[in-house]
């Protein structure tokens, strides 16, 4: 083992960097520009140069670090390639391959929401936890599993996608990834509102949530549905009902040890928690049913965590 690995997280307008010591400790984290112009064609060596600068900085020997791992928004296989990654604006891309070649590294690469699953399980809320399933409920529904310490990437990058798994095959409403009744379309947050304006379309029943339909936010609903508005509540249900239906489903195949929620509507905590962890008790297997759901510790830093813990020989 060495003394230092970098961990880097790639999102659409900036790469969050982070140097570690190899027992976890976060020396220091900054950030760059993801230049995604040219089709990306910058992202890399930019990450390379920052990599570089940072060595040199700090008089670092390439011999104390154990690599670079790196995060990125689209499936990556279980050789560091990426098949196609929309925000980056990229194609084809070896990224493992390609860090390695740029800064003579070793490197690894993983779907940043994997590897936030491996930083929250490594230094975060599941501290400890050999397998863990996290849940990321943004503008999308994210997610990453870990089984006995390990990312699970899948045969096609594509481990982990659990905000696409089919929870109504009657939703006439189609989801960004071309099917129809994703997790994603009723608890990301925009699905949260979705969900909402479906409930007060169906009835006249008052809830302070009328005051502002055309720009009603997931905020607000989770605010109301934490303040006992009834309609707010009756939305909360079904949201919490579909996410406790999946994440039992989830369990089924993965038996986790604990269950995270990160993302910015996890931000309604322990309430929303609460609600999700009743109907996962309704629908999981009976020796998954005590499965702890816990939110997410390490916010925006998840990531370059888990990059890191990537690539640390142990």
């Amino acid at each position: 083992m060495g003394v230092y690995c970098f961990g880097i997280d790639v999102g659409g307008t900036s790469v969050k960097c982070g140097l570690f010591l190899t027992d976890g400790t976060l020396v220091e984290k900054w950030e760059i520009p993801t230049r995604t112009e040219n089709e990306g064609a910058a992202i890399l060596s930019d990450i390379a140069k920052t990599i570089e600068d940072k060595i040199k900085e700090r008089g670092i020997e390439k011999g104390d670090i154990d690599g670079v791992g790196i995060g990125i928004p689209g499936p990556v296989n279980e050789n560091g390639e990426v098949p196609l990654a929309v925000n980056l604006h990229w194609g084809f891309k070896a990224v493992a391959a390609e860090i390695s070649a740029l800064t003579g590294l070793p490197a690894k690469a993983a779907n940043d929401a994997n590897v936030a699953a491996l930083g929250e399980a490594w230094k975060g809320a599941a501290e400890g936890a050999k397998s863990v399933v996290l849940l990321t409920l943004g503008t999308g529904v994210g997610g990453g599993i870990i089984v006995d310490g390990k990312i699970v990437p899948g045969f096609h990058g594509a481990g982990g996608e659990v905000g696409h798994a089919n929870m109504n095959s009657e939703e006439a409403e189609s989801c960004n990834c071309g099917n129809h009744g994703c997790l994603e379309q009723y608890a990301s947050a925009t699905g949260i509102v979705r969900v909402a304006k479906r409930v007060l379309d169906s009835t006249q029943a008052p809830s302070v949530l009328r005051k502002n339909m055309d720009k009603l936010s997931a905020k607000q609903v989770l605010d109301a549905y934490k303040d006992g508005d009834v309609l707010a509540v009756q939305i909360m249900e079904k949201v919490g009902d579909i996410l406790g239906r999946a994440l039992g489903i989830f369990c089924c195949v993965i038996d986790p040890q604990t269950i995270v929620i990160g993302g910015g509507v996890s931000r309604a905590g322990q309430p929303l928690i609460d609600c999700i962890q009743k109907y996962y008790r309704k629908y999981a297997f009976p020796t998954c049913k005590d499965t702890p759901i816990v939110l997410a510790t390490l916010g925006n830093d998840a990531g370059i965590y888990g990059t890191a813990r990537m690539v640390i020989k142990d």
